[in-house]
């Protein structure tokens, strides 16, 4: 038996976290103490464009601010059972490595899941700063399940978006009138 790492990353975008982000979450988190998750994007300042995921940079994909996204992580990790104090949710600019020793701990153990050329472009900056990683699965991008985009394109059409994240997600983004403001932007 592994015993879990002492601290782990884990990153992504959280645009709108869903279902299969929380799993994604909750399998790091199964195998560390400390969970630290990024929130990649965490501003226009801390954002490039990609060639292996050129929508990543694009306003109409990134709507939420990142206080918004960190609170829906917050609120799903506890409503799940996490206790605060096993997390701790960060910036995470994942498109500038020679920034994340200013952001998470780089002796950790860095969690990711590899979808697609973007997810094996992650995998690289991790790999070349000499950091320990484990992917978590590996699929093709027919098999990756939910997307963000996807729930954001159903919030903003009045569609069936509410049994896709988890609950507490759900009750942020009412609150929030996240559903009229994906609307009023054209979705």
């Amino acid at each position: 038996m592994t015993l879990p790492a002492p601290v782990g990353v884990i990153h992504g975008r959280f645009q709108l976290l869903h279902n299969d982000h929380l799993r994604y979450l909750l399998a790091g988190r199964e195998r560390c103490r400390h969970l630290v998750v990024g929130i990649t994007n965490p501003d226009p300042g801390r954002s490039r464009p990609e060639t292996a995921d050129a929508h990543r940079c694009d306003p109409a994909a990134n709507p939420l601010t990142y206080f918004e996204r960190q609170a829906m992580v917050r609120a799903a990790l506890t409503a799940a059972g996490t206790a605060e104090a096993d997390f701790t949710v960060v910036p995470f600019p994942v498109s500038f490595p020679e920034l994340y020793r200013y952001y998470v701990p780089l002796n950790a153990l860095f969690f990711l899941t590899i979808y697609d050329a973007w997810g094996r472009r992650k995998r690289e900056y991790f790999a070349g700063l000499g950091l320990r990683i484990e992917v978590l699965w590996e699929v093709s991008p027919e098999q990756k399940g939910l997307s963000g985009t996807d729930v954001r394109r159903l919030m903003a059409t009045g569609g069936a978006w509410r049994e896709l994240v988890p609950p507490s997600v759900a009750a942020l983004a009412e609150a929030w009138g996240l559903p009229a403001r994906l609307a009023a932007a054209g979705g």
